[in-house]
């Protein structure tokens, strides 16, 4: 198994001194509070979806380890990586894919029974809404924060709407008929539109910090030393076999 790119930027990211990770939590504290996902995360830290770590079913194993349904080589890496215990982050890092793609091979894991079913609904419904599979009303739904009667309701009230440039979004629909808050829409439409991009790690990039500089100096102080004193050896030597040289020609007769 190739390293866990995401740990090691992980521990790079820990090792910086203290005070440093004070400026990095409020600037991202700042940034989780514009995207309005600051009080979930702190609420529901185990249900994002990113942290959550998949479990190969029997049926998952058996087709690891034979692949008799011949699917994709993506697919049976992302299998590998669940048998090593990697989370959705860690798994989306080193196949160099976005979340979305790895929400998609979630998906189709959990549905051919590769993997187990997760048992948080919001894990469920944010890796089918990011992959694709769910559309927002469906995404709240799934969630338990909408029932079907809500989402029937906003439906007929979408569809009934003048069709012209003032028509609502169905979001927005959601959002006047008191069902979901804006604040969470925009938060699942934000992190939709993130799940996109790729996350590829520069290690010329990550941070360091002082002590690593301060290791990295003495080991290259330590490498000097030695370098100088093989140095002076050769120089020695180099000098006796001079002297020797010329003590042999003082004593060959002319």
């Amino acid at each position: 198994m190739k390293k866990n790119l995401f740990e090691l930027f992980l521990n790079k990211i820990l090792d910086v001194p203290l005070w440093v990770k004070q400026v990095l939590y409020i600037k991202l504290m700042y940034e989780m509070r514009d995207n309005y996902c600051e009080t979930f995360l702190r609420m529901h830290p185990d249900d994002n979806f990113a942290v959550f770590v998949p479990t190969l079913t029997y049926n998952g194993q058996k087709e690891l380890a034979e692949r008799t349904c011949g699917l994709d080589a993506n697919i049976y890496n992302f299998l590998k990586h669940c048998a090593n215990g990697l989370s959705t982050i860690e798994i989306s890092m080193n196949m160099f894919m976005s979340m979305e793609e790895i929400a998609k091979y979630f998906v189709l894991c959990v549905e051919q029974s590769f993997i187990k079913k997760p048992e948080s609904l919001e894990i469920n419904s944010m890796a089918g809404f990011i992959s694709g599979k769910y559309r927002v009303g469906e995404y709240f739904k799934h969630r338990g924060t909408l029932n079907v009667d809500q989402l029937q309701k906003a439906l007929i009230q979408y569809s009934t709407q003048p069709d012209d440039n003032n028509k609502k979004q169905f979001a927005a629909v959601l959002v006047w008929l008191g069902d979901i808050k804006e604040e969470d829409i925009k938060s699942v439409l934000i992190l939709k539109e993130e799940a996109q991009k790729r996350f590829i790690l520069d290690y010329g990039a990550m941070p360091k910090s002082e002590v690593t500089y301060a290791c990295e100096a003495d080991k290259i102080n330590e490498e000097y030393s030695k370098l100088k004193d093989e140095n002076l050896q050769l120089k020695r030597k180099l000098m006796q076999l001079l002297e020797l040289m010329k003590k042999q020609n003082v004593q060959q007769p002319c």
